[in-house]
């Protein structure tokens, strides 16, 4: 990171998932940099370290391209697996960037698209069970219905990351700036 603290193509940063009542949920040990705009933070990774609250920690299979938004309750990413291209979108808050590292809290609701374009809605029954845990307030749980509305309505109409060949764009800048820093 520069001084300044200005996100430039290239950064390499971490990640930082909580739950809602502060605690960490999760760490990714990589994020580099491949776009920041008005609209959103685009990050790319490889194979990369998971760490969860337990200590447990594993590398990712495969390499992936994350959206993160600015002002939508949802984070999105796009996995190039064997297979073809999934995408695992987080319902969370939009992100925030604290001294190198991307944070947002994570409220569980999941949407899992595979690549023939169907797609599923994850963890309905851990987002009710959290929700009366740490008492989400009504106007959050607002919130995060409609964006998951919104999300879905991205995917149906294949706009933003589900646009043909938006992750294999920025798969390929990653690809450029991962080999251009192992030089470095």
């Amino acid at each position: 990171m520069n001084k300044k603290n200005k996100i430039r193509v290239g950064d390499r940063l971490t990640i930082h998932c909580y739950k809602h009542n502060g605690m960490l949920e999760h760490t990714s040990d990589e994020a580099i940099v491949l776009e920041d705009n008005d609209e959103m933070l685009i990050c790319g990774n490889g194979k990369t370290r998971i760490t969860e609250k337990d200590g447990r920690s594993y590398m990712t299979n495969e390499p992936a391209v994350l959206f993160f938004y600015k002002n939508h309750w949802f984070n999105i990413i796009g996995q190039l697996k064997k297979y073809g291209l999934f995408y695992y979108c987080n319902i969370a808050t939009p992100y925030l960037i604290d001294d190198g590292i991307i944070k947002y809290i994570d409220y569980d609701l999941d949407l899992r698209v595979f690549p023939d374009g169907g797609f599923k809605i994850l963890d309905r029954n851990e987002y009710n069970y959290h929700k009366k845990l740490m008492h989400y307030p009504k106007e959050t749980d607002m919130i995060l219905k409609r964006e998951l509305t919104e999300l879905i309505e991205m995917k149906k109409k294949n706009i933003g990351p589900f646009a043909k060949g938006v992750v294999e764009k920025y798969y390929n800048i990653y690809k450029e700036n991962y080999k251009n820093q192992e030089r470095e």
